[in-house]
């Protein structure tokens, strides 16, 4: 079972153990691994005693494409289920706190020990596929994903307060693709964000540890199945024709969904994200994501019509059996704490 989490610090309840400057490095680096809207990493990590600070680094905002932060929020709630994880990994049951400081709204959360358990092998399971956990974009290969893991995914979005919905019909598949490809084309026709999209796109033989990388962007290698509307468009990060045109449709497509769209709902799909993520993969199951349709209002808007929502769409998958790929870089240690605010 992934890790447990106690919404909340009731007040009182006195904290076992104490939070070494080893676990708490364990845990930011297990954090670090999330995914992010183009690799951005928009996160940045506070040690104030035995309490783990998650605080959102507005400089690597996309403020043209994402001006609310949902994206940005997302992303770090798929960091602090790393954090969470982390601290299990350690032997330590997680307490969370969302949003706990109105006066500091970079302050999206605080994580610490509330006790010991051991270590599950289920937990040591999804612990072990976080180096290889990756946001798939060559073609999946042929299979399917057992019904057994479809039933876990769902079961890991709803016991962190989100659903994840199977889109079945394929009428609603090519209408969601077409949904991609109309994003896409906004997106592209509008100079600003075009120009934000190329300044985090890195050219090949870069040693940056941030950005899409060249390898994210030119796929290669195929299973030898023609690609169908049971797909959608990749993301070509405004370099048209790097996406490869054959591979096996995806096993499963689906969405992700809230019951509302705040803050706090924006964190709890990014931990719900990074958890079932984690999940496939222990199964060698990845996901292709999709958020260009969710990242316009008017879209997203479409997007909840076409499926018929009862919630907020937050993300849409892909999910299909594949080998893994090379790990995207990640930022320094070092890069990734900081003080700012410490009494």
């Amino acid at each position: 079972m992934p890790p447990t989490v106690h919404q909340g610090l009731p007040p009182g309840r006195p904290v076992q153990d104490v939070l070494t400057p080893a676990d708490a490095a364990a845990a930011i680096a297990i954090a670090a691994r999330a995914p992010s809207l183009h690799n951005t990493q928009p996160w940045q990590f506070r040690v104030r005693g035995d309490v783990i600070e998650l605080l959102a680094d507005s400089g690597r905002q996309l403020r043209r494409l994402d001006p609310a932060g949902r994206e940005l929020t997302i992303s770090c709630g798929a960091a602090l289920f790393g954090l969470r994880l982390g601290l299990r990994s350690r032997g330590y049951l997680p307490a969370v706190e969302l949003l706990p400081d109105p006066r500091q709204p970079e302050l999206l959360a605080g994580v610490r020990p509330d006790g010991r358990a051991p270590v599950t092998a289920e937990e040591a399971e999804v612990v072990a596929a976080v180096p290889h956990r990756h946001t798939h974009r060559g073609p999946f290969a042929p299979g399917e994903v057992p019904a057994s893991l479809l039933t876990a995914l769902q079961l890991d979005a709803t016991a962190e307060g989100c659903e994840l919905v199977g889109v079945r019909e394929p009428a609603l598949v090519a209408g969601l693709g077409r949904l991609v490809e109309l994003a896409a084309a906004d997106q592209r026709a509008d100079a600003g964000i075009a120009a934000e999209l190329s300044r985090w796109v890195r050219p090949a033989g870069s040693t940056a540890r941030d950005g899409v990388p060249a390898t994210a962007r030119t796929i290669c290698g195929t299973f030898g199945a023609e690609r169908s509307g049971a797909r959608m468009p990749l993301r070509d990060f405004g370099q048209p024709g790097t996406d490869e045109a054959n591979g096996a449709p995806p096993a499963v497509t689906a969405v992700l969904i809230t019951p509302g769209d705040t803050a706090a709902d924006w964190l709890r799909a990014g931990q719900a994200l990074q958890r079932l993520l984690l999940r496939a993969a222990t199964r060698w199951v990845f996901a292709s994501l999709q958020s260009q349709p969710l990242e316009s209002p008017a879209r997203r808007v479409q997007v909840s019509s076409l499926l018929r929502l009862a919630g907020q769409p937050q993300m849409l998958l892909e999910f299909g059996p594949a080998s893994t790929a090379l790990a995207t870089p990640r930022r320094l240690h070092s890069e990734l704490r900081t003080n700012t605010g410490q009494a």
